[in-house]
């Protein structure tokens, strides 16, 4: 049985300091789109099949090229070391023992080529999420070294030219250092020093032709997050991107912008119809089984989970992590049983419809 992610959140909330769990926790401006990104799964209605052979329910996927056990990948999210002293390296290896991708951010408070370690240990499978910051020669830096550490593929931040403002306040870097907020230290682990920190901020020029100047430089596929619009996908598309992550950056950015599984259909549809097999995943507010199967219905070809991970990590380290994957991919076997299909090819044909409500 998955851990119930909303008492998850609630041992997490009474485990962290306050500061920490509203860095975590909170959205932008009033909120809204942090609120509907969960409520809008819940709006999605399926059609299941019945008299289908569900005897036998695989949930293994191939996610550019690498063999998962579950469309569940877990979210880059940054400074895991205010959740659990062991920090990314803790998050890594639960995802690798649950099988699952797991995407570390540019953020990280540990060394790329120490995760890095850790997942290969587990012979699990990483991405690299990247934000082109003012000063492109750290990003450039950065995804060299994710690349030579065994990254494979990037995941390129779309939706933060500047960073949305938050109502909670919460330890934004650089401040003081220990576990209750983000010290230089932590902020710089992966840059070396600087005299300048505003040469690490991200960049507000960067356009799709940088999708194509992280694909040279890395040697790596290039996924595309934070993307709401179909003619936006296309784009991306047509820039060279391997992937298009459907993502509004869990309700952290504008505030007011689509839920993630209202946006869905449109990007699937419009990417199936100029460039076919082009996989399309998504974030926002997925929390069971039931929100996973959704996603997958209405063409997501994998989702990832973002706070969740944060919350497991927080409770227990590794285990909580490797923990919640798994029962997040349990509960999906059991409802895709359900749903009449047996894999993950199969789930499309539940014939999922977004937004309608009783």
């Amino acid at each position: 049985m998955v851990p119930d992610a909303v008492s998850l959140q609630g041992r997490a909330r009474r485990l962290l300091p306050p500061e920490v769990y509203d860095y975590y926790a909170g959205g932008s401006g009033r909120e809204v789109t942090l609120r509907a990104n969960n409520r809008a799964w819940r709006r999605a209605w399926l059609a299941p099949r019945v008299l289908r052979d569900v005897s036998v329910v695989d949930t293994a996927v191939s996610l550019l090229g690498a063999a998962l056990a579950t469309p569940v990948g877990v979210a880059p999210t940054a400074f895991h070391q205010m959740a659990h002293d062991d920090a990314e390296l803790a998050t890594a290896a639960g995802a690798a023992r649950a099988g699952a991708l797991f995407v570390l951010s540019t953020r990280s408070a540990r060394r790329i080529e120490d995760v890095a370690g850790v997942v290969a240990d587990g012979s699990g499978t990483w991405w690299f999420q990247v934000y082109v910051m003012r000063d492109r020669e750290l990003t450039a830096g950065l995804v060299r070294r994710a690349a030579a550490a065994g990254a494979a593929a990037l995941v390129l931040t779309a939706d933060t030219p500047v960073v949305g403002r938050k109502r909670r306040a919460g330890p934004g870097p650089p401040l003081a250092a220990g576990r209750a907020a983000v010290g230089e230290a932590d902020f710089v682990v992966n840059l070396g020093p600087l005299a300048d920190l505003g040469r690490a901020e991200q960049a507000a020029d960067v356009t799709a032709a940088d999708i194509g100047w992280l694909a040279e430089i890395s040697g790596l596929p290039v996924v595309v997050k934070g993307v709401l619009r179909p003619d936006d996908a296309l784009a991306c598309a047509a820039a060279g991107a391997a992937a298009i992550i459907v993502s509004n950056h869990g309700g952290r950015q504008l505030d007011g912008a689509i839920p993630t599984a209202w946006a869905l259909p449109g990007v699937v549809a419009a990417v199936r119809a100029s460039h076919g097999a082009l996989p399309v995943y998504v974030d926002g507010g997925i929390r069971a089984g039931l929100d996973v199967l959704a996603a997958i219905a209405l063409g997501a070809s994998a989702v990832f989970v973002g706070r969740p991970v944060i919350w497991a990590l927080a409770c227990g380290g590794a285990e909580g992590v490797r923990e919640l994957l798994t029962g997040l991919t349990d509960d999906l076997a059991h409802v895709m049983a359900l749903a009449g299909a047996a894999s993950v090819a199969e789930v499309p044909a539940a014939a999922a419809v977004a937004g309608r409500r009783l």
